[in-house]
């Protein structure tokens, strides 16, 4: 079992910037992908960012490329979304979710019904 519990969300101005965090409980966490996903209102939810286990490899959403990045400190149990250059359409319910692939694995990560466990969800507005 994994608790995920997001944080860091809020109100930001156009261009401006959020980090969003993600804390995991239990000691399994270095077995985990972790991805990030959010949701509009009206819309489904979609792929922003995943990063592998170890933290070697890096996936983004066209829409967010060069304006956000993943990263995770499995010392910490931890994974974060740093988002630089924020527009009003990145406002959403961010989600962090955590899919098990086991120490040294692979796979695919950006289908939402691939991974097990989610976080509560943290709200982002940017205005313009």
């Amino acid at each position: 079992q994994v608790h995920l519990v997001d944080s860091g969300g809020g109100l930001v101005q156009a261009g401006g910037s959020l980090r969003l965090s993600c804390a995991a409980s239990g000691r399994t966490f270095i077995s985990y992908a972790m991805g990030w996903f959010r949701q509009a209102p009206g819309k489904e939810r979609e792929f922003v960012a995943a990063i592998s286990w170890n933290g070697g490899n890096k996936y983004y959403a066209d829409s967010v490329k060069g304006r956000f990045t993943i990263s995770r400190s499995n010392a910490k149990n931890t994974v974060y979304l740093q988002m630089n250059s924020l527009k009003p359409e990145d406002t959403a319910v961010y989600y962090c979710a955590a899919k098990f692939v086991g120490v040294g694995g692979s796979g695919t990560y950006d289908r939402p019904d691939e991974y097990d466990y989610w976080g509560q969800g943290t709200q982002v507005t940017v205005s313009s």
